[in-house]
């Protein structure tokens, strides 16, 4: 009887630490984070796939101030310019938090004119510009797209998208992001979903650590946090102890629909009160299947085709109207739904049904 015990014990403390998730995983640092980068450059070396220039002017306009930087004029032959290895392109990166100058990062690399492919190509020198008009990185290097373009006279096969690459450590850090961390008095959690129960029990859950209360929960995404007395200089290192702490998040009960795609995601909250379910539709079939028919050998007449259509009426009596308990968990609805043959397009339906008839307790959310 005590192994038995044990065992549901056991079993119970499993199911609670695997709800539970770092407060790492669920919360971010207020002022850490990337910055976004973007710049405009010239990818050449390609094997006469890039940009049109009697089309793409400010490709040819890039390659005219490009070469004259590099002491060639063309300004007088621009008209007899006819290459096709290069292209414009837009090159964007991130730079990360605390990311200290001389290192690498990597850059994204999309065709802006008419190009068909960028495998093979190498972008030239490239100024990365941050939101306010500075330069943070420089990038170059050979572009990888990973993609596979074959073209023959009848047929063409693309796999991937070969416009639009990366260079992996293309980047040079240029200038830092000042942020002086260590020197903050307080530091704000920022939950990635915010939730007032969440954010309560991760000041809980900080405040029992540090033994004091040096966490508040200021609003449904935010948790202030000051380092407890003898820690004021090593912010740092109790912040580092904090986000390994595990808390038990809340969720909010959400039906997610994305119809395109047929995509049906419920929260585990999600509730049904007492409904009654029918469904069931009717479906008609034409089927054309024409026939030629041919006069007798030697005889007189004249090959006609003659038209034959069948019509089959499904009405799908088969179905039957289905009654789902209240108060069932998303499991139960599940079973329900799949026992009476409803397929993820249906459930759709259903669902937006029963929000209309006032039975989800639930938020729905149609992407």
């Amino acid at each position: 009887m005590r192994r038995v015990a044990l065992a549901v014990l056991l079993s119970l403390l499993a199911t609670t630490a695997s709800a539970q998730v770092r407060i790492k995983d669920i919360a971010d640092v207020e002022g850490v984070r990337e910055n976004q980068l973007v710049g405009y450059g010239i990818v050449v070396g390609l094997n006469g796939t890039g940009d049109r220039l009697s089309s793409a002017v400010f490709t040819r306009q890039s390659l005219i101030g490009m070469l004259e930087r590099l002491g060639v004029n063309t300004r007088d032959e621009a008209n007899r310019l006819d290459t096709k290895n290069v292209a414009a392109v837009m090159v964007t990166a991130s730079l990360p938090a605390f990311a200290r100058q001389g290192s690498r990062i990597d850059v994204s690399v999309a065709a802006l004119g008419d190009a068909t492919n960028l495998t093979g190509g190498t972008l030239l020198v490239t100024p990365l510009l941050g939101a306010d008009g500075e330069v943070y990185a420089v990038a170059q290097g050979q572009v990888t797209t990973g993609a596979i373009a074959a073209r023959g006279a009848a047929q063409t096969v693309t796999r991937g998208v070969p416009t639009a690459g990366r260079i992996p450590s293309g980047a040079i850090v240029e200038r830092e992001t000042g942020f002086a961390f260590g020197e903050r008095p307080a530091v704000r959690l920022a939950l990635r979903n915010p939730d007032l129960t969440t954010a309560r029990r991760i000041a809980a859950a900080i405040n029992a650590f540090a033994r004091s209360p040096v966490a508040t929960p200021s609003d449904p995404g935010t948790v202030v946090v000051r380092p407890p007395p003898g820690r004021e200089n090593d912010l740092v290192g109790f912040l580092t102890d904090i986000e390994q702490l595990r808390v038990e998040p809340d969720q909010v009960a959400r039906v997610v629909i994305d119809e395109a795609n047929g995509i049906i995601v419920m929260g585990a909250n999600v509730r049904i009160s007492t409904v009654a379910i029918a469904q069931g539709n009717l479906t008609i079939r034409v089927t054309e299947t024409p026939q030629v028919s041919q006069p007798n050998p030697f005889g007189q007449g004249e090959t006609v085709v003659v038209p034959r259509t069948e019509i089959e009426v499904n009405e799908q009596q088969n179905r039957r109207l289905g009654i789902v308990r209240g108060n069932v968990t998303l499991q139960d609805l599940v079973s329900s739904l799949n026992a009476l043959g409803v397929g993820p397009r249906d459930m759709i339906q259903i669902l937006q049904a029963i929000r209309a008839a006032g039975a989800l307790q639930a938020e729905l959310e149609v992407m």
